[in-house]
């Protein structure tokens, strides 16, 4: 089993990424030809950095069971991973997002059909030092917009955004202090990046007639770490992650509450991304090249495991939400049915 190696002084991933992978390379070499039950072949997976320790987890299990299965797991983003699957490059596509019907075309213009899978519930956590005294505990959308939205280019002070905020009103922590505002967040290539955009934003943007999309001039990462990293290097500095990489770097960090629809502040949990309190939270996904199932046992293998109970507890064990059992349910249906194209769009 193969994962991107980490970086000098990376930072803790939200599962034990690198736990196993001597001891799994030793077995495997050291394993009869094709491993238990005779099962080989390879598996290419890509995509999201926030699936990505859901399905390395996945992988060292089922790389115990079958150790001659070369399965190699990396994060460069969701849309990346698209481009990929879409080019028949790999066999899974992490997502963290919905495919996009731009990314639905590219793969019809290559015959390739895929399977959506949801597995797992996520939230997006925006960060800031546990050294921030300056900021209020608790943000709505219009304070976030305020500060990271499209009109918020050259803002370098947290005050910079408070004529802009009066102006949107509905804000919570507005006016801000005079401190500076130094911003890390994701990437256009990311997932997170899209679905904070699309849940935070889009409507604020819409209705002010501007683009839908964040300030371009910000520190940006695909990889959560170096966004870790950046919120870590300022006392006032704003970011957002995926809820797994907050809950595994909590140490270092501080998360918002944010703002709901009915006007209470909510912190980022388990259970309130499970009962949808929280108002950035989101679904994950992995998306299956279904002609390649055809021809992979392997591949056809890893995901059966995927879903089954002891694959899907890594959902938890990496400190994501588990499905409720109907969509859990529904999941494995479209699986046995081989059912292709987007559900879930």
């Amino acid at each position: 089993m193969r994962h991107s190696a980490p970086a000098q002084g990376r930072l803790k991933a939200p599962s034990h990424l690198a736990r196993l992978l001597a001891a799994l390379l030793t077995a495997a070499a050291c394993a009869s030809p094709g491993g238990a039950g005779g099962l080989a072949g390879s598996i290419v997976i890509s995509g999201s950095s926030t699936v990505e320790p859901i399905s390395i987890a996945v992988a060292e299990k089922f790389h115990e069971r079958h150790p001659v299965v070369d399965i190699s797991v990396d994060g460069p983003g969701t849309g990346d991973g698209f481009e990929l699957f879409c080019d028949g490059e790999i066999h899974i596509s992490n997502a963290s997002r919905p495919i996009r019907p731009a990314e639905i075309a590219d793969c019809e213009d290559n015959d390739i059909q895929f399977i959506e899978l949801k597995i797992a519930i996520d939230g997006i956590a925006v960060l800031t030092s546990p050294n921030n005294n300056a900021i209020g505990e608790c943000l709505s959308f219009a304070d976030l917009y305020s500060v990271v939205g499209p009109e918020s280019r050259r803002f370098d002070r947290w005050s910079d955004a408070n004529s802009l905020a009066a102006e949107l009103g509905e804000t919570h922590a507005a006016p801000f202090p005079d401190v500076a505002l130094d911003v890390t967040g994701p990437g256009e290539e990311s997932g997170t990046y899209d679905s904070f955009v699309e849940i935070v934003i889009e409507e604020i943007a819409a209705e002010r007639g501007q683009p839908e999309q964040t300030r371009p001039d910000y520190q940006a990462s695909a990889d959560d770490n170096v966004v870790v990293q950046g919120v870590t290097g300022t006392d006032t500095s704003l970011g957002w992650v995926g809820y797994a990489f907050f809950k595994s770097n909590k140490s270092q960090l501080k998360a918002f509450e944010i703002v709901n629809e009915d006007g209470a502040c909510v912190a980022a949990t388990p259970s309130s991304l499970a009962d949808g309190s929280y108002p950035i939270s989101r679904p994950l996904f992995i998306y299956v090249h279904a002609e390649k199932v055809e021809d992979n046992e392997a591949l056809s293998e890893f995901v059966d495991f995927y879903l089954s109970d002891e694959g899907i507890a890594s959902v938890t064990e990496v400190g994501y939400v588990v499905l409720t059992p109907g969509e859990l349910e529904a999941t494995k249906d479209a699986w046995e049915a081989r059912e292709t194209g987007a559900r879930d769009t």
